[in-house]
């Protein structure tokens, strides 16, 4: 019975010990309650095109991400409140995509973003949508 409770201790400090962290915590993200409708995954119905917004700063620098599919370097992302609109721009520096930007608006009705591409290679700009992905 002992030799039981002597295992027992061995293993909850095992499993204690191994719980422990190791090394520094990674940086969180984290988003300012007036930007908290930005954040998380949409997608363009139109083609699949991904944005990623893991969070936003309380002075609207947003943390995005851009994928079609692979990803595309995002060189600047801000959100900003113009009266009761929250607007995301979103700026891309790859190959393909030479400057190209996205001028979004949350729609707070239908939980999409709403705006223009602007497609600097072509210097065309596109009316889209991205839609909110679960």
């Amino acid at each position: 019975m002992k030799a039981c409770s002597v295992f027992c201790v061995a293993m909850l400090v095992a499993v204690a010990v191994g719980c422990k962290p190791s090394g520094p915590k990674p940086a969180a993200t984290t988003t300012s309650s007036v930007f908290a409708p930005l954040t998380g995954r949409w997608v363009r119905p139109d083609g699949g095109y991904m944005l990623m917004v893991h969070g936003v700063e309380a002075d609207g620098k947003a943390n995005v991400g851009y994928y079609n599919p692979n990803p595309i370097r995002v060189v600047n992302a801000q959100a900003m409140v113009e009266g009761d609109t929250l607007k995301l721009f979103v700026e891309l520096r790859d190959v393909g995509y030479p400057g190209c930007t996205y001028r979004l608006s949350y729609d707070k009705a239908r939980d999409r973003l709403v705006g223009v591409y602007y497609q600097a290679a072509q210097q065309q700009h596109y009316d889209i949508i991205f839609e909110r992905a679960w």
